[in-house]
């Protein structure tokens, strides 16, 4: 976790933060939403631990806006393994853990509905690439 915490932080200070104080638009995958989903939802470690390691790594800077692909863990894992390559390392997980994660995903969306849209990930890459769009419309 301190070697996320510590990626995560760098990546802050050297890409996020910079951009933001020239008043660019900063798309980030995987942010501070996807430790708690993995870690404390997934792995069931201490939410609030994460939440106070997240808060030093970046500085408590926090999204504006976070799009949550919503897919069941079925497909999901199936579409994951379909890309092969280093990723795999991550998807060896049995899927009571990938449902622990979407279910703390979507328990962190209802927390915060101001800040997270939930998007239908099923379908086409071309049917989710719609309702993306329509999120900024």
């Amino acid at each position: 976790m301190f070697l996320f915490a510590a990626s995560r932080h760098q990546h802050v200070v050297e890409v996020i933060k910079p951009a933001l104080d020239l008043g660019r638009v900063v798309l980030c995958d995987r942010y501070t939403d996807a430790t708690l989903a993995y870690q404390g939802f997934g792995r069931l470690l201490d939410l609030d631990r994460l939440r106070a390691l997240n808060d030093w790594a970046t500085g408590s800077l926090h999204p504006d806006k976070t799009l949550l692909f919503d897919l069941d863990e079925e497909t999901g894992l199936r579409r994951a393994r379909g890309r092969g390559g280093d990723e795999l390392r991550f998807e060896a997980e049995d899927l009571r853990f990938y449902r622990r994660v979407r279910e703390g995903y979507l328990a962190l969306a209802a927390s915060e509905p101001k800040r997270f849209v939930v998007i239908d990930a099923s379908g086409s890459i071309e049917d989710v690439g719609k309702r993306v769009s329509e999120v900024f419309a």
